[in-house]
Parts: structure tokens; sequence; C-alpha cells
């Protein structure tokens, strides 16, 4: 996605149980298989949720296009970490809400 994602879209991406929990595991950072100073490696984040291959992939290309995380490939692996600006947003957007 090359603009910032809209507030709606990044808390479409966080509307869903599976994401959240893909999240929170890259957050931990705390595998064991393919986990580098790059993220974490979608087959581990297959493995911790018990999705298939095809279904992990969707759900992390919406956080992706959400700018919730980050994806570099390293040589044929794929590595995902947080991205600060998709949480920047999401803050900034609940920071609004409680506007008086």
């Amino acid at each position: 996605m090359s603009a910032d994602p809209t507030p709606a879209e990044v808390f479409r991406a966080l509307g869903d149980q599976q994401r959240l929990t893909m999240l929170a595991f890259i957050a931990r950072n705390d595998v064991s298989c393919c986990v580098t100073q790059h993220g974490v490696c979608a087959c581990d984040l297959q493995r911790s949720s018990g999705l298939s291959q095809p279904t992990v992939s969707h759900h992390l290309k919406i956080l992706s296009d959400a700018g919730l995380i980050t994806a570099t490939k390293r040589g044929r692996w794929v590595h995902y970490a947080l991205n600060r600006t998709g949480q920047g947003i999401a803050r900034t957007a609940l920071e609004q809400l409680h506007t008086p």
C-alpha cells in the first residue's frame, strides 16, 4: 500500500480475532523456528495458529495492507514485524475519540 492506511482500514484489520492473535505473536517475537532480527516467519504463524498456509497468507496481507506489519523477504523466506506507522494511526484515532 503506497499511502498511509486510514483509521477505518486499520480498525477493519484489527476486527478479526485471528489477526489480533497473529499481531500478538509477532509482537512477542519469541519463536524458535525462523525468527530473526527481521521478524517472524510465516511458518511460525501457521504452526502457532493451526490455520492453513493460504489462510495465514490472507490474514498477513490484510495486516500488511493496513500498515500494521511489514514484510521483509530474505532469500526464500518472508519475515513479518510490527509496523509503528499502523499502530500510530490506531492510537491517534482512539485519542481523537476521547477528545472532550
